[in-house]
């Protein structure tokens, strides 16, 4: 079930899923500590008699209101006889998460309308030594385990306070969790719990015939009591009405605070494009770390996440925000990379928020041999963006700061990390996280660090390095034509393993060739880097009604069971966007240049409506496939976008 809907200031995120029901919340860092394990937060309805949870029986519009990361979301329960219209948000400054709930009578009777809010913590993602209690300092439910505090309120008919509650256990002795308590429209009032703990709160409200009436329910985080309960203090006395507003209007500001030309993009792109901008916001860390994805479901495809610092996604990311104006939080980025980065100067595949290196598939042996369990793209993507950042910053004095600890020692990892005989790279695990050898995209990318090094090394007048890192860049885009083309097949390779003065190459067809004329490895005009698109483009894209590119030729990753046999794999929005960025790239006047605009549109059509964009479509169905929101798919969404206007505003100023 594909996440949606995601609040989040940085240190506190919550996801939803399509039912509405909360389903990830982390604190302190974004994506480490999930502390409900993905498991369902349930919200429900109990009237006349029946009671209602979030699911089947409600029709649900899940959107944030226009340019904010507020959410605006509709309910619909037909045979209840009622709607409810709902705002989300996490307070920008408070750890605090808000929602205001509007109760609609469509009935023509008095009638008493009672909402339940349960609570299934899983502390530091387990279910032992928790605790939950009635804390009648606070009129609250309160969820702890060492330093980890859940402050749970509610106000109705502008009284705060929690007056119906129940406090249980779940998961032991055949318990559900208190949810099941609620559903005769009453709460046992039981005062504490604890071990594998849960509660339920419950806010009466009485609606006039086809009326409504409106309450607020809220949740503070923090690391111990008096946190919290000073938390609670700040909303009751600032009124959740009134952190609702001021954070719809920052967000509104941050979103809007650039003057922007879309040239003559379709209004929907245009609208996907500022939601990405925002989305993107909730997955970043305040500390530096851009995750790739916070959706927990994941986690049954393999026991991993993807809560984590890839170099690669992260350096996407990090160029899109710094090309659209968002420096600030590139910086922290930057500087998170110049700290984890190895002594040798390179990155290892992934690392967990805070910076601890994270999990790793790469073996250090391959065919007997130690080997670095790297992929040197992340690496040299991180030099690439820093240069963007400074061509959209020019901020002299952060580079400076860069220079020496992680510019220099990286470029300096890429240049000795050459074959010595063919001067491509040495080999390294592929973008995609599956095959150790020498990678077409790989080189594309250490092509594009290097240069980019080259350039702060002018900058700062080192002429020595500069020449040397161009000299290395130079040697390298030699190689890659003399070792990575593919005479028989007039295209390039994806990748070459070392045989004899040569390589054997791989003959699958994979879109990150792409990568080759996007990065800058080629000019996007060069005959054979046409040859290898046109063989993308008919190999690649799909015949079905979904179509849409996928990675590569029988790529399984994620392949559903009623995938049609000839569809090549799953479209993903990164592949589709990497041919809309190369026609961009190759675009001569305004005519070719719109031949980009189906692949945005393509995003636009297989988003949810709430503008989120997951990693790939099911290629029959069209539904979301694996994480969602995928920040890699955002970032890419933004900068397709902006390459396009720069090339339009270039090519009106030529006619």
């Amino acid at each position: 079930m594909p996440k949606d809907i995601p609040v989040s200031n940085g240190n506190l995120l919550f996801n939803f899923d399509s039912d509405y029901q909360i389903r990830d919340v982390y604190f302190p860092l974004i994506g480490q500590e999930n502390h409900s394990k993905g498991n369902p937060f349930r919200f429900g309805v109990w009237v006349d008699g029946r009671c209602s949870w979030m699911g089947p029986e409600w029709e649900t519009d899940l959107r944030y209101h226009d340019d904010s990361l507020v959410t605006k979301v509709l309910l619909k329960n037909r045979s209840l006889g009622l709607e409810l219209y709902c705002q989300d948000v996490v307070d920008i400054d408070l750890n605090v998460y808000v929602k205001k709930v509007e109760v609609r009578n469509r009935q023509g009777t008095e009638r008493r309308v009672r909402l339940f809010f349960s609570h299934d913590f899983h502390l530091y993602g387990n279910d032992i030594g928790d605790t939950a209690y009635f804390d009648p300092r606070t009129s609250s439910i309160i969820h702890y385990k060492a330093n980890r505090y859940f402050l749970i309120n509610c106000a109705a008919a502008g009284k705060p306070g929690v007056n119906y509650y129940a406090c249980g256990d779940k998961e032991v002795r055949g318990r559900e969790g208190t949810w099941r308590d609620a559903e005769d429209g009453e709460l046992s009032g039981n005062l504490i719990s604890w071990g594998s703990a849960d509660s339920t709160i419950g806010i009466w409200l009485d609606l006039p015939p086809g009326g409504k009436t409106e309450c607020f329910y809220w949740i503070a985080a923090g690391t111990n009591y008096h946190e919290v309960a000073r938390l609670n203090q700040d909303v009751k006395k600032q009124t959740p009405q009134k952190l609702i507003r001021r954070s719809l209007d920052y967000w509104q500001a941050w979103v809007l605070k650039e003057s922007r030309s879309f040239a003559d993009l379709p209004k929907t792109v245009t609208d996907i494009f500022n939601r990405s901008l925002l989305i993107l916001r909730t997955q970043i860390d305040n500390r530096g770390a851009i995750i790739a994805a916070n959706d927990s479901d994941i986690v049954r495809f393999g026991r991993d996440t993807y809560s984590y610092m890839w170099g690669r996604d992260g350096a996407f990311v990090a160029a899109a925000l710094a090309k659209a104006g968002y420096s600030h939080v590139c910086m922290k980025f930057f500087n998170f990379c110049a700290r984890i980065l190895s002594e040798d100067g390179y990155l290892y595949q992934h690392y967990n928020p805070d910076g601890s290196l994270a999990s790793n598939w790469h073996p250090w042996l391959v065919d007997g041999k130690e080997v670095l369990p790297i992929q040197e793209d992340s690496t040299a993507l991180i030099i690439w963006a820093l240069w963007i950042h400074y061509e959209s910053s020019k901020d002299i004095e952060f580079i400076r700061s860069l220079y020496q600890k992680l510019i220099k020692k990286s470029a300096g990892f890429l240049v000795s990390y050459r074959d010595p005989e063919t001067l491509l790279p040495k080999p390294s695990y592929d973008l995609w996280e599956e095959r150790f050898g020498v990678h077409a995209f790989t080189v594309a990318a250490v092509i594009a660090g290097l240069r980019a090094a080259a350039n702060f090394a002018r900058l700062f007048q080192d002429t020595t390095l500069s020449t040397e890192y161009d000299s290395a860049a130079e040697k390298m885009q030699e190689g890659l034509a003399r070792h990575l083309y593919h005479p028989g097949l007039k295209r390039y390779a994806r990748s070459g393993y070392r045989k004899g003065k040569g390589y054997e190459l791989d003959e699958v067809i994979d879109v990150s060739l792409l990568g080759l004329a996007v990065l800058g490895a080629l000019p996007a005009e060069d005959p054979r880097m046409v040859r290898t698109v046109e063989a993308i483009q008919r190999q690649l894209w799909l015949k079905t009604p979904v179509a849409g590119c996928a990675r590569y030729q029988d790529d399984v990753y994620y392949r559903p069971d009623d995938c049609p046999v000839d569809v090549p794999g799953n479209p993903w929005f990164i592949s589709t966007l990497w041919l809309g960025e190369y026609f961009i790239a190759r675009a001569k006047d305004l005519q070719e240049l719109h031949e980009a605009i189906p692949y945005l549109e393509w995003c636009v059509h297989n988003a949810l409506p709430s503008g989120v964009l997951a990693e790939q479509v099911h290629p029959a169905t069209g539904s979301l496939l694996s994480v969602s929101p995928l920040t890699w798919s955002h970032s890419a969404l933004v900068w397709t976008v902006l390459q396009y206007v720069e090339k339009s505003d270039s090519l009106t100023k030529l006619s």
